[in-house]
């Protein structure tokens, strides 16, 4: 923290101006989900395909197609038979019918609803497809018919190999098989066709993937806000948060459902041509449903016999390490800093992941981390937070006599900035030595923000008071919603806010100008909207700042006692005015606009003096 003076104030304003506008732009979603609500009323065709898509492609199929027992129609009918494979991480259900993934569960995680362990892909609505020809002129969705039963096998590596089969009278045969590793949560997904050229269309495989993630965390409304989806097109990682739908043009090799902390990709080795995805978020806020997204993507098969197209599935965590083996850039859905916020990713990279893990190694509890992470912080930034005390040092000694100059010159407030422009000169005190090291501590601020709300290492740890760190701690429920609050009330907030009341206070004394509105309100009023707006954010984010600010009053009151010499300031303050000055060319343009608008003033004042 530095002096309260003016340039001061501005940091302040860029800090909460920046702080606003990130948090918008991350979490903007009520105005979104009124937009996509009035497209769902506007766009009957895009709700039966977000609805279900494969189900919408079959009524436009059924039609045509003529139910007997031969050929691969006879597939339409079975029963629906159910295999387990797992590994240590994960627990996969595969069912013949459309002989794919039923549902998915994350041994190593829990859901914070209800304690158990995280199911993905484990509703009704959940299914990948692709269209096969059948007969002439008919076509079926393979999600709706029944292959053989599953056959599975151990491989040397330990790997489980699932195989499904579904044959035709013609010699087609369609072979589904998933290959699941040890300790991976990545599954290998091999189409192969026999008699390809028949079973696709001009070589079109048409893939269309609905998936519906589900709520996972305490609060589903901010891990709505959280989710989006992200693809990898044309070798170039990009995502929609706020858009319903995107059009694929050029090549995807991948796409993914990401919420807070899970995700569900889609992995295709040899990419697909084209496509596009739509979603609609869930709007209810009791309801457990984050969304219902349909992808529908294209791949141009080598027309011949037999067709190979691989594939992989992933469901696990977004943990960033894990995700950075998988398939280019899938890191980047850990979100540490995109778009206008992308300039704090290498802060998180290279600096305080590295740090964080550091001492990970060697404290059990993540609160103590964060701590020391926070010390880390603050010694590597002390430079800059000493500059900007000295700097307040040396404004707090020309107080008395920018008093005495105020005075003197009454509410001429022009001829006061250049006095006192003309006052720092000759002190030789830089007015914006206690604004430019706050601005660049900014970086730092936002880099945590991204940091503290994507770590899954941070799930489920508890710490004080704080169940989970991931998320907001709760000291008091309220029996109804209040407007910026919430339902809740966190007292890691109320300790953020009212240690940068205290650092408030302690520098209003610092303050060269006390008269100012601004100057003197300005203080309290910013602690005021972090309540607001630090109330829904993780306990880690506010246990941070507060650390941070109870350093900051130490660092303060050492500094300013012990460490800044305020007799020798003014002597070197005397120093510097017997010396000659050059001005700086921005000082010197400041101070001819000042001259000129303080002219243009007394020429308008004039002729009211004359009368």
């Amino acid at each position: 923290m530095q002096s309260m003076d003016r340039n001061t104030v501005i940091g302040f304003v860029l800090l909460a101006a920046l702080l606003f506008l990130y948090l918008f732009l991350s979490t903007k979603s009520s105005q979104d989900l009124q937009q996509q609500k009035k497209k769902q009323q506007d766009s009957l065709a895009l709700i039966k395909k977000t609805t279900d898509s494969i189900a919408f492609i079959n009524d436009t199929t059924s039609k045509q197609i003529v139910v007997d027992t031969a050929g691969l129609k006879k597939a339409n009918f079975g029963t629906e038979q159910l295999s387990v494979v797992e590994n240590e991480v994960l627990k996969i259900t595969f069912s013949n019918k459309g002989g794919q993934v039923k549902s998915v569960e994350l041994k190593k995680y829990n859901s914070a609803k209800n304690g158990k362990p995280v199911v993905l892909s484990g509703t009704a609505y959940d299914k990948i497809s692709y269209s096969i020809n059948i007969a002439p002129n008919q076509a079926a969705q393979i999600s709706e018919l029944f292959f053989s039963p599953a056959t599975i096998v151990k491989s040397s590596d330990n790997s489980s190999v699932l195989t499904y089969k579904l044959n035709g009278p013609g010699g087609e045969e369609i072979i589904h098989q998933y290959t699941l590793r040890p300790n991976d949560y990545l599954v290998d997904w091999n189409v192969q066709m026999n008699g390809a050229d028949k079973l696709l269309t001009q070589g079109n495989f048409n893939l269309v993937w609905q998936s519906q993630p589900m709520g996972q965390e305490k609060d589903v409304v901010y891990e709505r806000q959280q989710t989006n989806i992200c693809f990898y097109e044309d070798a170039d990682f990009d995502y929609i948060l706020s858009r319903t739908e995107k059009k694929f043009e050029k090549p995807v090799q991948w796409i993914s459902i990401a919420q807070q902390f899970f995700n569900t990709t889609l992995i295709a080795k040899n990419n697909f041509n084209s496509g596009d995805v739509s979603w609609v978020k869930e709007t209810e806020d009791s309801s457990a449903i984050i969304a219902k997204t349909t992808a529908s993507l294209q791949a141009k098969i080598p027309i011949g016999t037999v067709a190979a197209i691989p594939m992989q599935l992933y469901y696990g965590p977004n943990d960033y390490r894990i995700l950075k083996k998988q398939a280019p850039d899938m890191d980047k859905i850990v979100n540490l800093g995109r778009d206008f916020y992308a300039f704090v990713r290498p802060i998180n990279k290279f600096i305080v992941m590295p740090v964080f893990d550091f001492f990970k190694n060697f404290v059990a509890s993540y609160g103590l981390v964060i701590a020391f992470l926070t010390i880390f912080i603050r010694l590597l930034t002390s430079p800059l937070i000493y500059k900007s005390y000295l700097s307040g040092a040396k404004m707090k000694a020309l107080k008395p006599e920018i008093e005495i100059m105020k005075k003197r010159l009454g509410n001429d407030q022009q001829q006061v900035g250049i006095e006192q422009m003309k006052l720092f000169r000759e002190a030789g005190v830089n007015p914006l030595g206690g604004c430019i090291p706050a601005l660049l501590q900014i970086p730092i601020f936002f880099a945590l923000y991204s940091f503290f709300n994507s770590n899954i290492a941070l799930r489920g740890e508890s710490f004080l008071w704080a169940g989970d760190l991931s998320t907001y701690d709760v000291i008091l429920k309220f029996p109804f919603h209040v407007w910026g609050l919430g339902s809740h009330l966190s007292l890691f907030t109320l300790l953020a806010v009212s240690t940068s009341f205290l650092i408030s206070i302690y520098n209003m004394n610092m303050t060269p100008d006390q008269n100012n509105p601004a100057l003197k309100y300005m203080p309290y009023i910013f602690p005021f909207i972090l309540l607001f707006i630090f109330n829904r954010l993780p306990s880690a984010l506010t246990w941070y700042y507060t650390v941070s600010n109870v350093i900051t009053l130490i660092m303060q009151w050492v500094i300013q006692n012990y460490i800044i010499d305020h007799d020798k300031i003014l002597s070197k303050i005397e120093l510097n005015r017997k010396k000659p000055k050059t001005k700086p060319k921005w000082q010197e343009r400041f101070e001819q606009m000042q001259e000129s608008q303080k002219k243009l003033q007394d020429t308008k004042n004039k002729p009211q003096r004359n009368k």
